[in-house]
């Protein structure tokens, strides 16, 4: 009997082993909004599609509330707010989008100059997407009348293809899309004129969020993964087909001819958050009710043990 009880707990045991070996094997997991940011990650998903979940954009707060994930790309701000509120305890490892916003129009010889006192209709009420854009155009001198607000970018884009006189902001990828069905469509970057404001090229927009659980036990896999994190970052510049090839499978864009078009204004550039501190904090001064009424603190960064 007790020959037979060694043997069953023997089994046991190297069945525990085997479990906690696939545990450590499994791949790292990742959710992200469909659309702009998930271009950081295209290539990796195209490949291992399993590990990573594409949500709607308003639901990404329950993908913090639920941790299951091994890591969250989010807009920046959105992450910020939920952790000092207490609602997620994901923190910043990295930037990988700096700002996909443009100013839009079908008149022709149209400056940004001119919209002074005139209409601008902007989409997402209380956003920082909002408050970065209206920021820039004051501390260039240009001050719109009332703004007037829509939903999101494809609402604007609708409004741009529909009215020859309608000066609206978007986002890439909704604006290729967009100059491909008019040719009369000029647009004008909200960096360019961020960075005359600040000097910064972009704003930090969108994050890469790493779950602590994940960093304390698999700490050498998870710098791993931002490392290559960094490097399907770097084909956004590099192998633009190759992204677009993997945007458009994984229903991320459309097609093809617009996810190559279109990547390039979607300002994909991967950064340590550690290194862009600076630059997070000069984008939560542009509207702190963004970052939950202040620039985040030390304790929301994530520092490698």
């Amino acid at each position: 009997m007790k020959k037979l009880f060694s043997v069953l707990l023997s089994i046991v045991l190297c069945l525990s082993a085997a479990t906690f070996a696939c545990a450590d094997d499994a791949p790292l997991t990742l959710s992200a909004p469909s659309g702009a940011p998930a271009l950081a990650v295209a290539v990796l998903a195209e490949a291992n599609p399993e590990a990573y979940t594409f949500v709607a954009a308003d639901t990404i707060a329950a993908e913090f509330a639920a941790a299951k994930a091994d890591f969250i790309i989010a807009p920046l701000n959105a992450g910020a707010k939920l952790f000092k509120a207490g609602k997620s305890a994901y923190q910043l490892a990295a930037v990988v989008t700096w700002g996909n916003l443009f100013i839009a129009t079908q008149k022709e010889g149209f400056r940004p100059e001119d919209l002074n006192g005139s209409k601008l209709v902007l989409f997402g009420e209380n956003t920082i997407n909002a408050s970065v854009t209206l920021f820039a155009l004051k501390e260039n001198g240009i001050v719109p009348g009332e703004p007037e607000y829509l939903a999101g970018a494809a609402n604007t884009q609708a409004l741009l293809l529909s009215d020859p006189e309608a000066v609206v902001v978007t986002a890439e990828p909704a604006l290729t899309a967009a100059m491909m069905k008019n040719d009369k469509i000029t647009a004008f970057s909200v960096n360019s004129l961020y960075e005359k404001a600040t000097g910064f090229q972009g704003y930090t927009q969108a994050a890469l969020f790493v779950n602590p659980e994940t960093a304390k036990a698999r700490p050498e896999d998870v710098k791993n993964y931002l490392a290559q994190v960094q490097a399907s970052c770097e084909k956004c510049e590099s192998d633009i087909p190759a992204v677009a090839k993997a945007a458009v499978a994984l229903t991320i864009l459309p097609n093809q001819k617009v996810a190559e078009k279109a990547i390039p204004g979607c300002a994909i550039r991967f950064a340590y958050a550690l290194d862009v501190k600076e630059q997070v904090e000069r984008t939560a001064n542009v509207d702190l009710s963004q970052f939950g009424g202040a620039v985040p603190e030390d304790e929301f960064y994530y520092t490698a043990e």
